[in-house]
């Protein structure tokens, strides 16, 4: 699924335009850190001004743009995307984003995973009783996580005001990731269990066209799940708008990938049980994907405005009528570690399908 490399954590058309009731933000640049340039060219500031307000841009789209087709396209006023320079990096951080990460995994196997001493099975138990069906259940497993995962999200303003940035995530990914283990394990564990609707593995070029379409469905990754000191609270979690890679091709890019993960995996499973958890997922991401742009629309004003125009919630869609111009040298927004990271880490994933089952068996939930 899309929350992690099985969740592991955006199909339709565009939301209606969201006016926030808050004060009218004027457009404002939205830097990313500073940081050394990756190559010989870098993203520089330019200037003009309007009637009312002084507006401020980016004026590359990538990294190495020097052609003259680059200096036709329209200005940035979003952050970069999957940037990522190690010159810059303070192994510090990593260190302890490695103690943070320990930690975490070590309370999440004595607190909800270990069956000995976690509230893990007692949770699914719970769940279970409310009905015999499989497909119920996993209905409502989704239900509960998307419930706590998108509210806690939507009031994130309000609890980052009272109890500040990274005790806010910490509480956030606190609650959500034991959630989420109880919703794969489940889904893992009963994958087979609901009505067979139909039975294509055997079918030529199934497998392949599932392997495939879940391989890609990882490359739709939410931008800022790249920014892992971000997600373990080591650096200052923001909530970013992000304008290149992959949100030039949708800007919802973790909804579309739950839903080439789930449409993969219908196809392959062909039972009921699986039917209702794509159900689940996709009603959750669709849901997320219009909680995002009024969250975006909120903090950011005038310049998700900005973005929204030239992008689109259906992948391809703004590019094909023309509100999306692709830099010539596109490519090289795909050419980056963090994208280089979850190849290996997608092919690692689909190798280890068989542990994951088995580890999935172990628990009885």
């Amino acid at each position: 699924m899309a929350t992690c490399l099985v969740v592991a954590n955006s199909l339709f058309s565009s939301p209606r335009p969201f006016k926030p009731i808050a004060k009218k933000h004027h457009l404002q640049p939205i830097f990313p850190k500073p940081r050394k340039p990756i190559n010989s060219t870098s993203f520089k500031p330019h200037f003009f001004h309007s009637k009312s307000f002084r507006i401020r841009f980016l004026s590359k789209a990538s990294l190495g743009e020097t052609d003259s087709s680059s200096e036709e396209l329209p200005p940035l006023v979003g952050e970069d995307s999957a940037a990522f320079d190690l010159g810059t990096q303070s192994i510090v951080s990593w260190i302890y984003f490695t103690v943070v990460l320990g930690i975490v995994l070590f309370i999440l196997d004595v607190a909800w995973i270990d069956n000995s001493t976690g509230y893990g099975k007692a949770f699914i138990d719970a769940v279970s009783t409310l009905s015999d069906s499989h497909e119920i259940v996993m209905l409502v497993l989704i239900l509960i996580f998307a419930t706590v995962h998108s509210g806690l999200a939507s009031i994130r303003d309000t609890g980052e005001k009272l109890l500040g940035k990274r005790p806010y995530r910490v509480l956030f990914a606190g609650v959500s990731l034991p959630l989420a283990v109880s919703t794969i394990v489940y889904f893992i564990n009963h994958r087979y269990d609901g009505v067979q609707l139909w039975q294509l593995q055997n079918a030529v070029g199934v497998h392949q066209l599932v392997w495939l379409s879940n391989f890609i469905s990882f490359f739709f990754l939410y931008p800022s799940t790249f920014n892992l000191l971000e997600v373990a609270a080591v650096d200052k979690p923001e909530m970013h708008l992000w304008e290149t890679g992959i949100m030039r091709i949708t800007r919802h890019p973790q909804m579309v990938g739950q839903v080439i993960w789930c449409l993969a995996h219908t196809l392959w499973i062909g039972n009921s049980v699986a039917v209702a958890a794509s159900i689940g997922l996709i009603g959750h991401h669709l849901f997320g994907a219009w909680n995002g742009d009024r969250r975006l629309a909120v903090l950011h004003g005038e310049a998700f405005e900005v973005v929204k125009k030239r992008t689109s919630i259906i992948p391809f869609a703004a590019i094909l009528d023309g509100r999306q111009k692709l830099p010539k040298d596109y490519y090289k927004e795909f050419i980056r570690l963090p994208y280089l990271s979850i190849t290996a880490l997608t092919l690692g994933a689909y190798f280890l399908h068989p542990v994951m089952q088995a580890a999935s068996f172990r628990l009885h939930w």
